[in-house]
């Protein structure tokens, strides 16, 4: 699967008539969908313990059926658990009650007795009560059923709990949580992932994400602009590295970076570009940083800069700048370069010079100073013209749209719309990153790391992705796939550290091998 479409709750309505028109109905499209679940269930050690299906009404409630009928012909005890009436008839109750699946309903169970055995006994329990079709609060007796599912999970731990398509009570488009929502430890997103499940908010709740395939026919969600990135697509991007190079073939990066208070923020990247694959990286760091740098960093070459005072650039620093450029692929601007005047004159001097640029990567303080620009009544997209990649987190995504609060659930239409207005890549860091290009597609990555919500790893991204571009990627591929090899790395510092602790350090050395472990699947 070279890349995965994500959608919202209509788009996904609409494909499902198309898939109906192309003649795939949706009884086939819940058999292969049932399929799957079970499949991932069959992967989970149960312990010991039964399989409890939670189900509602209609397809989602059929598709967990489906899961039960096929989980019990495979030899699992498997009880489903009706937690509101369905329509008669049932076509899928019927074949799971004919398999063994012992059916219980809610109505019958007054008192929650029979479902609280079912719940202390159960290895895996499967939502499938509402799935992406909330649109209400959660009240009443599902609520009840919710609230003993949560209890349940907290005096067993060790049981998982699997959602079919979307966690009940999470809403599929903006990712906000019902008060009653329970979180799974893994979704089966059906044919594509709903869009609220990469969302920040919905990290929590989805555990993790894995799309299944349910036998949607070809193009029906061509027309959909937002991917998530996959391992196929990244290995596809990732650049030529032929045998007989030489450190010229790989490119040459040029970072204008640091200060007295961000000394580590330079460091962290150009060892991020270095890591990347880039084949010579030169900072750009005030005159007093050279040294210090010098002794923790000795890979990078060094062009030190005039200081207005120690440890911060002077604007005078701008010409020696641009006549440099001129030799590198590929350029940073704004990792801990700090607030002053002086940077703000630099920087703009830098990004609205008349000359050429090459690729260029905007972070941080640089990101900071652009917000700032105005001239008369034109805000700074008017002025600062040139492609570019903008790398903001929420904060400073919100000043660079003039001080728009963004709630979590707008951030895929704001980074989108603002991608197209300001004819520049935005990344818009975060759970979940989003990557917009302003011809419209928007790529979202499959982490969600609270590791790397610490200093100094947004700095090692924006070195990952000048890396990239100084190795020939175009804008739209190197920062898409600098966030998805900085995710992977995070993922793999998880796994040996934990999250607490990570710090943006220990991302360098996971990078090459992130890249390794792309080229060798």
């Amino acid at each position: 699967m070279s890349s995965v479409k994500v959608v919202t709750s209509r788009q996904m309505r609409l494909i499902e008539e198309r898939s109906e028109e192309a003649g795939v109905s949706t009884a086939d499209l819940m058999a292969c969908a049932g399929e799957e679940v079970a499949r991932r269930v069959e992967g989970i050690p149960v312990g010991g313990g039964t399989v409890v299906v939670l189900v509602g009404r209609g397809n989602n409630g059929g598709d967990g059926l489906v899961a039960a009928k096929r989980l019990s012909d495979s030899g699992h005890r498997v009880s489903a658990y009706v937690c509101v009436p369905r329509r008669l008839p049932d076509p899928q109750m019927a074949a799971a009650a004919g398999a063994g699946v012992a059916v219980l309903r809610a109505d019958d169970d007054q008192d929650m007795a029979a479902l609280d055995r079912l719940l202390d006994s159960a290895g895996v329990v499967v939502d499938a009560v509402l799935g992406a079709g909330r649109s209400r609060p959660i009240a009443g007796g599902l609520e009840a059923i919710l609230r003993r599912l949560t209890s349940a999970r907290a005096g067993r731990p060790e049981m998982r709990l699997v959602a079919v398509d979307v966690p009940t009570g999470l809403d599929a488009d903006s990712g906000a949580a019902d008060a009653a929502c329970v979180a799974a430890d893994l979704t089966v997103a059906l044919g594509f992932p709903k869009t609220g499940l990469l969302t920040p908010s919905a990290a929590a709740f989805a555990g993790e994400v894995d799309v299944a395939d349910i036998g949607l026919p070809e193009g029906v969600a061509d027309d959909v602009d937002v991917e998530m990135m996959t391992e196929t697509w990244a290995r596809g991007l990732l650049p030529h590295r032929p045998p007989d190079a030489h450190k010229g073939a790989f490119g040459r990066t040029l970072v204008v970076a640091g200060s007295r208070s961000y000394v580590g923020a330079a460091h962290l990247a150009a060892m991020g570009a270095y890591r990347a694959g880039a084949g010579l990286v030169t900072l750009a760091v005030p005159e007093a940083l050279r040294s210090p740098l010098a002794a923790a960093a000795p890979e990078p070459t060094y062009l030190p800069l005039p200081e207005s005072e120690p440890g911060v650039v002077s604007p005078d620093a701008a010409p020696l700048l641009l006549q440099a450029v001129a030799g590198y692929d590929a350029l940073l601007v704004g990792c801990g370069l700090g607030r002053s005047l002086a940077v703000r004159r630099l920087v703009e001097a830098i990004l609205y010079s008349e000359g050429d640029l090459p690729p260029t990567v905007v972070d941080a303080d640089g990101l900071n100073v652009l917000s700032l620009i105005r001239s008369g009544d034109s805000p700074w997209p008017r002025l600062f013209r040139r492609r570019a990649v903008l790398t903001p987190h929420l904060g400073e995504m919100s000043r660079l749209m003039g001080g728009r609060q963004i709630r979590p659930c707008d951030r895929i239409d704001a980074v989108g719309s603002s991608a197209r207005e300001w004819n520049k890549v935005v990344v818009l860091k975060g759970a979940h990153t989003a990557v917009a290009s302003p011809d419209g597609g928007i790529h979202l990555s499959p982490f969600a790391n609270p590791g790397l919500a610490t200093a100094g790893t947004g700095d090692v991204l924006a070195g990952v992705i000048v890396g990239l571009l100084s190795q020939g990627l175009p804008m739209e591929s190197a920062a898409p796939l600098g966030v998805y090899l900085h995710g992977a790395a995070g993922e793999m510092v998880r796994r040996n550290l934990g999250e607490t602790g990570m710090v943006a350090g220990d991302l360098l050395p996971e990078i090459p091998r992130s890249v390794r472990a792309l080229r060798n699947r």
